[in-house]
């Protein structure tokens, strides 16, 4: 027999050794022991290669990962840990179809009755969210999840609340007219700001409403005018007067604003609308009897959707459509309603379109205003008053009771059988013990969570809350944002090479980073480009009728992936798809990798109209439709991906657990609370090898 030589006599009692070390951890994570026909070396090739597959799933490289999982799994059929981290790959990568797949497998042999839930509960909200039905759709319900108390016992916060206006942050401004006060509330229900207005204070506060450039219009019931306050709360000036001339006000109540700045005021003791510019001056006012109109009897909310304008009346119980202009246009509704008061808009991603959610006495309804069509979404208790609602930007209805002194907070009843969906998406533990979590917060219908600080949050590992937890920031809170262009070269665009160069340096000189400009022609290509080359980006290189959308686009996206946490992938388009648009990958697979990659979808279109296909993948990415030569131009929709709201969240602990020189796979659990919702998930990470 052939002896060993002495120096590999020490590896081998090493490897004797941590094979015992590894019967005694079997419940750590990838240590896996062999099993049934698998041998020691297919052991030991699954265990490398699944710690490859981790680390290049936290540099985002998800193809590489893929690749290592499936090596990995191959050594080790069945897997469940395996199996959960190939699901979690694929998912990133767009293919949700073949994750699902991977974590049922895992589900099926999962011999841990705590992961079998966590990844069932995974499949069946990744599931349903891709067949959801939107929710303007019949059946959809509005539940109370919770309240903004006025008043707790003899402690008051706020009275009579009449208005709300949420803010892409999660805080809401709520009017207080009772306490003379706007007070910000967050969605914990704690108070952030109050604001009284001027020197001499609001004279009871009715409505607020948000110019394009972010100024706050108050209007003053009491008071005969509309306090106008800058972004933060702070006392500008006034529009209009106490009295009935032309610009005045008697009971001044609803407010809305239009896409060009214009502010609308209900006038309600004159029984009028009256417009003003966006610098606030007087222009005319419209609503007494006309030809075809018998003139407002109480005329309460009021909403601008495009080129409309829609007023409803409380005693004749119906909503009127004027232009902006102020000429009548009809009524959109004459039956269906109790007594309604305010109208906001909901707007549908990537058009100019949406839908009206209005008040109505202690009901909030749903109006199509194409259709006329009345949807009921909610009823908040048989003694409210709702005399203002809308739709916060983590899809939760807030509506001012003003009768019981609170705001109640409605959940569709789907989310709250669903809750949060929580995914860990990186794990950094280069300064081991100090470790760095990167979650993700999203509700059923992919929409991310914002709003959510230090109480909302609490990691453990194996059951117990971690040490020195720590609330590192929101990616919601912060103003910059990637951008990378994809430039469409077809024989299309090859004829309007001006435009297309016009477009990227629109695009340029309103974004904070290009990360990289992509021409998609039969074979993407990335540009080398600086600000003065972007014309010969735009008008040289390849322009063939085979140009790729689906692989370019996939191309832009992967570069965002390690830069900020608020990104986009903007195309410029003729508003045409190729024939070998989805080649590779189809618009449901794309749609996947930029919503589970928190990448939003822009459509820069060149002329003519925007494709469907653009429209759906600006809705499942919140992103925009924009027309390079439409009146406001390409930068204020691109500004707006900094103000977009984001579900990532960071936060720090000190890791307590053993690392076996770095070799054990360690364990971190996540839960996310906010009032009667929460989720969670658990992933694994490796310590540095020592």
């Amino acid at each position: 027999m052939r002896k060993l030589p002495f120096a590999a006599l020490p590896m081998l009692l090493l490897a004797v050794s941590v094979l015992g070390a590894q019967a005694e951890r079997a419940d750590r994570g990838p240590n896996f022991l062999p099993q049934g026909n698998s041998t020691l070396s297919e052991t030991i090739n699954a265990q490398s290669e699944f710690r490859i597959g981790v680390q290049a799933y936290y540099r985002f490289s998800y193809n590489e990962a893929i690749n290592a999982f499936e090596r990995a799994n191959s050594f080790r059929p069945g897997e469940p840990l395996i199996l959960d981290w190939l699901g979690r790959s694929y998912y990133r990568s767009g293919f949700e179809d073949t994750a699902i797949r991977q974590w049922t497998f895992a589900a099926e042999r999962s011999s841990s009755s705590s992961e079998e839930i966590l990844l069932r509960s995974r499949i069946e909200t990744v599931r349903s969210r891709r067949s959801f039905l939107p929710f303007t759709e019949e059946g959809l319900r509005y539940v109370e999840s919770g309240r903004y108390p006025g008043r707790v016992g003899t402690g008051i916060f706020f009275r009579q609340p009449t208005a709300v206006l949420p803010l892409e942050d999660g805080t809401s401004w709520v009017v207080a007219y009772g306490s003379n006060e706007l007070v910000r509330i967050d969605v914990n229900g704690l108070i952030r700001q109050r604001v009284r207005g001027p020197f001499n204070g609001f004279d009871r506060p009715y409505d607020v409403a948000r110019s394009p450039d972010g100024k706050l219009y108050v209007s003053e019931f009491r008071g005969g005018r509309v306090s106008v306050l800058d972004a933060e709360g702070r006392w500008l000036s006034y529009v209009g007067s106490r009295g009935i001339a032309d610009g005045q006000f008697v009971g001044p109540q609803n407010l809305a604003v239009d896409g060009d700045g214009y502010l609308y005021v209900v006038d309600y003791g004159n029984r009028r609308v009256s417009k003003f510019d966006p610098e606030g001056i007087f222009l005319f006012s419209f609503g007494r009897r006309t030809w075809g109109f018998g003139g407002f009897l109480s005329p309460t909310g009021i909403a601008c959707m495009d080129e409309r304008v829609f007023i409803a009346d409380g005693v004749s119980k119906q909503i009127h459509i004027f232009d902006r202009n102020g000429s009548y246009q009809g009524i959109l509704t004459e039956g269906g309603l109790s007594g309604p008061e305010s109208i906001r808009v909901i707007p549908r991603p990537g058009t100019n379109q949406g839908r009206l959610l209005v008040a109505d006495t202690n009901r909030v309804l749903l109006i199509d205003p194409d259709s006329s069509i009345i949807r009921e979404l909610g009823v908040v208790g048989a003694k409210a008053r709702i005399t203002g609602a809308a739709i916060d930007s983590n899809g939760v209805i807030l509506a001012a009771n003003f009768r019981e002194d609170e705001v109640a907070v409605m959940c569709s009843a789907e989310d709250m059988a669903s809750g949060f969906f929580v995914q860990i998406d990186r794990v950094i533990a280069d300064n081991f013990p100090q470790v760095t979590v990167e979650l993700s917060v999203q509700d059923s219908r992919r929409r991310p969570v914002v709003g959510l600080d230090q109480r909302n949050f609490l990691l453990s590992e194996r059951n117990r809350p971690v040490s020195r937890q720590e609330y590192m920031g929101a990616a919601y809170l912060l103003r910059n944002y990637d951008v990378s262009v994809v430039m469409e070269k077809s024989d299309r665009t090859s004829l309007v090479k001006d435009d297309l160069a016009a477009a990227l340096r629109d695009i340029n000189d309103v974004s904070p980073r290009i990360v990289s400009v992509i021409s998609a022609g039969e074979t993407p290509v990335k540009e080398r480009f600086t600000p003065s080359t972007l014309a010969a980006a735009a008008h040289g290189g390849a322009f063939s009728p085979r140009w790729r959308f689906d692989t370019a686009i996939r191309l832009a996206a992967s570069d965002l992936l390690a830069g900020e946490k608020k990104r986009a992938v903007v195309f410029i388009s003729s508003g045409v798809m190729g024939d070998l648009a989805f080649e590779q990958y189809n618009l449901s697979e794309l749609a996947a990798y930029l919503a589970n990659n928190g990448t939003a979808f822009y459509a820069v279109i060149l002329d003519g109209k925007a494709r469907e296909e653009f429209r759906y993948l600006c809705e499942e990415t919140g992103g925009e439709v924009v027309y390079l030569y439409q009146s406001s131009g390409v930068g204020p929709a691109i500004k707006s991906i900094g103000t977009k709201g984001s579900g990532s969240y960071s936060l720090r602990y000190h890791s307590a657990l053993p690392t076996n020189f770095g070799r054990d796979l360690l364990t971190v659990e996540a839960e996310v609370y906010l009032m009667e919702r929460s989720g969670r998930d658990r992933i694994g990470y490796f310590a540095p090898l020592e």
